[in-house]
């Protein structure tokens, strides 16, 4: 593939945006400058063609400017804008719509990023148990604020310890969050022991999306539960990513275990800027929406068109076949990649969970962090910068995983299987002596 006209406009953006992208990991080798979305696909402006299974970091589920979606908000842009005061319609039947999906969502609130959803729920589980300390999983990440933003992808020398995302973060910010080994019960009993009376909250991805895909334990999850119930203590399952993508309820709704608070986002207005914050009733009646004592502002949240895409969206995933085909494809494509390695010779796990995917070059089981640091990071960038140039879009970053669309075809799913062929052929030509 050609990528000159990228290049070019690329040089010419970095003279105004600092290097060239809005969003950390939107930075890519080569420099891509994309022009066109549509269902399954996107398109570079030299004109390559991508399956896309980026899917804008998950929100695109229906695909690419989905007509029905589109139809919704042109609907509402006829009639309404943000007007910043006062109540909408729409957004009074997106959120009763969320309460009726969501198990743990007796009252919702709108806000417009993940980010901003994690943040409120830590400040709302503050304000209720009058405590301070915050217990997070090392892997699990939950947005850019200074009390979350820690212990992802971390080396093995930080395990342990805070491992800041940022520069200019406050340590007086982290001191009270804690970060314990995921899907381990043992640690998370030891740390509320020694701190029984001062944890707020537990938060966690119930699926640990951000290192791949490395699901909760059942048993792990009801630990918790029983914990939190015992203790006092805020659960909060981090279902930015899960909710709506999983499932119309989420992970939880899977699972079975209800948690005090949930965050959701990304898929729910199918690419549209939408998150929120839902939960035990009188939890969030601590807003100060209501009568209570908790801040929750933002000028663009439940804004109309985010609202109307939402609708859309969760409307066209009721009672739909979409959540079947979607959990069929992650299956077939997961055992093909893997069937294609091993007729190479090359050691894969490819792990899924319904539309969710990513291969790891190691061995399986994936059940934490320890785990995830046995995969070959650089054998894995290979390989997915050998699917972009054959025409298939993974995000070239260790570790972020693939999400299928509603709009993947067979064809499609039978093609990325065979250009992961080609492109382990070419992994394993690499690794052989000269």
């Amino acid at each position: 593939m050609k990528h000159d006209k990228s290049r070019a406009m690329f040089e010419q953006i970095a003279k105004c945006i600092p290097g060239g992208v809005n969003t950390s990991l939107r930075k890519l080798d080569p420099p891509l400058v994309f022009s066109k979305a549509e269902g399954a696909r996107i398109q570079d402006i030299d004109g390559n063609e991508y399956i896309d299974y980026h899917m804008g970091f998950g929100p695109v589920i229906l695909g690419h400017r989905d007509p029905d979606v589109e139809n919704a908000v042109d609907e509402v842009r006829g009639s309404l804008d943000l007007i910043g005061a006062g109540s909408t319609e729409i957004e009074g039947k997106l959120c009763d719509k969320i309460s009726k999906n969501v198990p743990s969502a007796e009252k919702v609130l709108l806000c417009t990023s993940g980010s901003e959803a994690t943040y409120h729920a830590v400040r709302l589980s503050r304000a209720i148990t009058k405590r301070k300390r915050i217990i997070k999983f090392q892997g699990c990440y939950h947005g850019w604020h200074d009390y979350l933003a820690m212990n992802v992808m971390s080396s093995r020398q930080k395990l342990g310890v805070h491992d800041p995302l940022s520069a200019g973060m406050l340590e007086e910010a982290m001191q009270y969050t804690t970060v314990l080994k995921f899907n381990s019960t043992q640690e998370v009993e030891r740390c509320v022991a020694k701190n029984r009376g001062k944890v707020a909250c537990i938060i966690l991805e119930p699926i640990a999306h951000n290192i791949g895909c490395v699901p909760a334990s059942l048993e792990f999850l009801k630990s918790l539960r029983e914990i939190c119930d015992r203790e006092g203590i805020v659960l909060a399952f981090d279902e930015v990513i899960t909710c709506f993508r999983h499932a119309l309820g989420g992970y939880q709704s899977i699972c079975g275990v209800t948690p005090d608070l949930t965050t959701f986002g990304k898929a729910v207005a199918n690419g549209y800027p939408m998150a929120g914050i839902c939960g035990r009733a009188e939890m969030m009646d601590r807003f100060n929406t209501a009568k209570g004592d908790v801040f929750f502002a933002g000028t663009f949240n439940a804004h109309p068109y985010s609202c109307a895409a939402a609708l859309a969206t969760i409307r066209k995933l009721e009672g739909s076949q979409i959540y079947d085909r979607l959990y069929k494809f992650g299956k077939v494509v997961s055992e093909g990649i893997d069937s294609e390695a091993s007729k190479i010779g090359i050691e894969t796990y490819t792990a899924h969970f319904g539309s969710v995917f990513i291969t790891y070059f190691a061995r399986p089981p994936m059940n934490s962090y320890d785990d995830v640091l046995r995969n070959d990071a650089q054998a894995f960038l290979s390989y997915r910068k050998a699917m972009i140039e054959r025409g298939i879009f993974m995000l070239p970053y260790n570790g972020k995983r693939n999400y299928i669309s509603a709009a993947h075809t067979d064809q499609d799913i039978e093609r990325t299987v065979e250009k992961s062929g080609e492109a382990l052929q070419l992994l394993s030509a690499s690794r052989e002596p000269s």
